[in-house]
């Protein structure tokens, strides 16, 4: 199996910003969250908060930037390569929520590219069980490239400090 990975910087974005994953980075992680048996072609593309506004509005009817959206792709039949989709990432939203989860940027960053690729092979948090299954395999997934789990560590650091409020 193997990925092949698109990756594209909107006009709007920095692709110098020294917060942004290189290719390289963000290649592994696709790799990692890749498990699907065959060859398959994913887009990447950085945009900013702005873009992403519109592309969650326009698509899920949600007048905000959010972190990553996943755009599924059927493949055609007469190609050899499976083509899962597109992944959008908001540089900013990411940026933002590692601050306020108190998380290390590429940790974040890794966290949201395994989840935008399990969305495009299926996955998704609709309801309990179905969220339950997707975390599972996000930690797993996170662990295996060295992460640890992001739902503990942002749960341990929103009891931190709530035990701070209260003293």
């Amino acid at each position: 199996m193997s990925v092949t990975l698109e990756l594209s910087f909107s006009e709007s974005v920095e692709a110098e910003q020294e917060d942004i994953p290189g290719a390289a980075a963000i290649q592994r992680w696709a790799e990692q969250a890749c498990l699907c048996d065959e060859s398959v072609i994913v887009s990447v593309q950085i945009v900013s908060a702005d873009e992403m506004r519109e592309l969650n509005k326009s698509w899920r009817g949600h007048d905000m930037a959010t972190n990553v959206l996943s755009f599924t792709m059927p493949s055609p039949d007469v190609i050899d390569v499976k083509i899962l989709g597109d992944l959008a990432l908001c540089a900013a939203v990411i940026r933002a929520e590692a601050m306020q989860q108190h998380k290390a940027g590429d940790a974040h960053w890794a966290h949201m590219l395994v989840h935008g690729m399990l969305h495009l092979q299926g996955y998704d948090h609709i309801d309990d069980s179905q969220a339950g299954q997707m975390e599972a395999l996000e930690i797993l997934i996170l662990s295996q490239l060295g992460y640890s789990n992001p739902y503990l560590e942002y749960a341990d650091k929103r009891v931190d400090e709530k035990s701070e409020i209260i003293r």
